[in-house]
């Protein structure tokens, strides 16, 4: 990633999973990226299935993009006040209350005065137009991931010991988001249309992710 004069121009993809940002730096806290830097062993939790398809394919994408470790609710890996914009798709709904403001606290001390915090996350209020629309509650349900079932096998048991609760903890519609993001001192909160961005020289980031079914939200750090 080229710097500015300032060396201020850092852009980074928070909870990239397989699709990361190629002119950005991308992070995400899978065991999958750590998993990257040890192809044996990897390799070893494939054999006996404690690597799903997923995983693999995370662990392949982590060594071809150089996707980096981090877990952003305790620290991202940046100095603060360093990094012009950030840009989280479908990751902030994976965390319970109190880990999103933390999150969010330190999106907020990375960035720069003016800097760009872009989210986008699975909109609540689709999904329940969706439902008065269908009248299918499990179908609503459902599509919330607010649940899983219960692990019937020992390896099932094993990976979620490993890997982890991996549905939804939370959901959000844009004006929640919004609300959340000025309680963690965000300003200018603003829903953004598909394809738009506040963000200067966004290079390859993707504008459409997930668009049908989701809802992207745009805020500031003020400038100081």
């Amino acid at each position: 990633m080229k710097k500015n004069m300032n060396g201020q121009n850092m852009k980074i993809n928070i909870g990239c999973g397989k699709t990361p940002t190629l002119d950005w730096i991308n992070y995400d806290n899978s065991l999958s990226i750590r998993l990257s830097k040890f192809p044996l062993l990897s390799s070893f939790l494939s054999q006996i299935g404690l690597i799903s398809a997923d995983q693999k394919e995370l662990i392949l994408a982590a060594r071809k993009y150089g996707i980096k470790w981090a877990n952003a609710t305790k620290k991202i890996p940046h100095s603060s006040g360093t990094v012009q914009a950030i840009y989280t798709s479908h990751m902030v709904e994976h965390l319970d209350r109190e880990e999103i403001g933390l999150f969010l606290d330190e999106a907020y001390r990375v960035l720069q005065p003016g800097g760009v915090i872009r989210i986008v996350v699975p909109d609540l209020r689709t999904l329940v137009e969706s439902y008065l629309k269908d009248n299918d509650a499990d179908q609503f349900v459902d599509s919330l991931l607010l649940s899983t079932g219960q692990p019937k096998d020992l390896i099932s048991k094993i990976k979620l010991l490993v890997v982890g609760y991996r549905q939804h903890l939370w959901m959000y519609d844009g004006y929640s988001l919004s609300k959340l993001l000025v309680k963690h001192g965000f300003d200018e909160p603003v829903i953004m249309e598909p394809g738009t961005t506040n963000i200067d020289d966004y290079g390859e980031l993707n504008l459409y992710e997930r668009a049908e079914t989701s809802v992207c939200v745009e805020a500031r750090k003020p400038n100081q």
